[in-house]
């Protein structure tokens, strides 16, 4: 690949560029350094996605700069050479910004800062956390985000500016400096503290919420996949809501859970997580993880694809390795998976509707016009179905009081009030046989019905 810079302004920069009184976008140069390191997209792909990041969080592209290398130069990342063409491109148009499409080390944003003269700098780690910042509504969800950009922003207390004290050996670089550089590290490892400790309580309550659905025996499916694939929108239409759906990158950071009456199996919930993208922030993985858990711990995932994507397949082996490495932290058991074609309405759908790879159950829908929908349900009652059995139970007296649930997510046979309890015949899930083991009995021949 040749290095190049292109700067030729981005499709709508110009409409953009602020009306009288209207905040001006900023303007920022991207940068990729393309390396054979065996990741899944290719630099423009992945430029193209750090674009949508940037446009997501309120800035423009101005241009962008591909360089090939073995690694990244420890010093600057990009070399000294590009970074003064960088440099003479910032200072000859108005550059508010550049960010590179990689992680870089404090001592690299500290070096291009000064190379680039008031050119603020930063990762694509950076610009995902200020996305996530910006989103995040909930309390657990703003505590989260908080946690994962303190932990990244921890290690690099000494290059986020020059107020800040930075280590190093020679004749003022001790003393006070080195004093306030400590104390501001303490500092951010006691407010990690603090937010870890209010998040924990946040998890307990989510934990003690999934284990009474796990006990009420309903059946728990989540909505899974690449950020922008069209989850949100399919859970409005599934369950007649009205939950945000926009068209950009990380639209829900929050789990949504809403209940969906299916013809057959009755109800069942339905849950709308956060999306991934390449090279999720490991800090991020982390800090979601009480949420993420929503997609280990559900029954059956629906993971959703954007079939009008280039990128589709790409994308796909993204979703399945962070899914997969969320199972294996649990030690879990993966739930079985429905793959599900969205924007299949879309021209460019076509290419990627035989593209998914031998061996994936998947179903074609168009989410925004609410077609195929009929036959992912139909999917969705043949899993649940062929989890099925029936089996019989008793009730004590004092507990009959589980039988009424059982009405809207099993078929119950039969039910016998006797000196005993209450006995019941339920064709039921997998789930509720285990939910309610203890109760399990022997069916009766002579059972009458209530």
């Amino acid at each position: 690949m040749t290095d190049q810079l292109d700067t030729r302004p981005a499709a709508g920069e110009k409409a953009s560029a602020g009306l009288p009184g209207e905040e001006i976008p900023e303007r920022a140069i991207l940068v990729s350094v393309a390396m054979d390191d065996g990741d899944e997209m290719d630099p423009v792909s992945s430029l193209n996605e750090l674009e949508e990041l940037l446009n997501t969080a309120g800035g423009i592209s101005f241009g962008r700069m591909i360089q090939s290398r073995q690694a990244p130069d420890h010093a600057t990342c990009i070399g000294r050479g590009k970074l003064a063409e960088l440099a003479q491109v910032c200072r000859s148009v108005r550059i508010d910004l550049v960010v590179f499409d990689c992680e870089l080390t404090p001592s690299q944003i500290r070096n291009i800062e000064d190379a680039l003269d008031g050119v603020r700098v930063i990762d694509r780690t950076m610009l995902i956390l200020d996305i996530f910042a910006g989103r995040a509504r909930s309390a657990e969800g703003i505590l989260q985000v908080a946690i994962a950009n303190m932990k990244y922003t921890l290690p690099r207390l000494t290059g986020q500016g020059k107020d800040l004290s930075r280590l190093g050996g020679g004749i003022g670089t001790r003393g006070p400096g080195e004093s306030k550089l400590e104390i501001d590290r303490r500092r951010a490892k006691e407010k990690i503290h603090s937010l870890e400790r209010e998040l924990a309580e946040l998890s307990k309550k989510r934990k003690t919420m999934r284990k009474s659905r796990e006990k009420s025996g309903v059946f728990r499916i989540s909505l899974a996949g690449y950020t922008n694939a069209g989850k949100s929108t399919l859970l409005n239409a599934l369950c007649d809501e009205s939950v945000l759906a926009e068209d950009k990158l990380f639209a829900t950071l929050d789990p949504v859970t809403r209940r969906w009456k299916l013809p057959q199996a009755g109800e069942v919930l339905l849950t709308d997580t956060v999306g991934f993208i390449n090279r999720l922030p490991h800090h991020l993985v982390e800090a979601f993880r009480s949420t993420l858990d929503e997609v280990v711990y559900s029954d059956l995932i629906l993971l959703v694809l954007d079939a009008s994507d280039a990128k589709f397949l790409q994308k796909l082996r993204v979703t399945e390795s962070i899914l997969y490495s969320l199972f294996e932290k649990n030690d879990m058991t993966p739930a079985p998976f429905l793959y599900v074609l969205n924007k299949t309405d879309l021209p460019e759908s076509r290419f990627n509707r035989d593209a998914l790879p031998e061996g994936r159950d998947a179903v074609c829908i168009s989410a925004s016009q609410k077609a195929g929908l009929a036959e992912l349900t139909e999917r969705v009652e043949q899993i649940l179905s062929e989890q099925k059995k029936e089996v019989a139970f008793l009730f004590p007296h004092n507990e009959a009081g589980l039988l009424s649930p059982l009405y809207k997510t099993c078929n119950v046979k039969k039910v016998l009030y006797g000196a005993d309890g209450v006995y019941a015949e339920v064709i039921c899930d997998e789930k509720t046989r285990g939910a309610l083991a203890k109760y399990r009995t022997e069916k009766r021949a002579d059972a009458g019905e209530e």
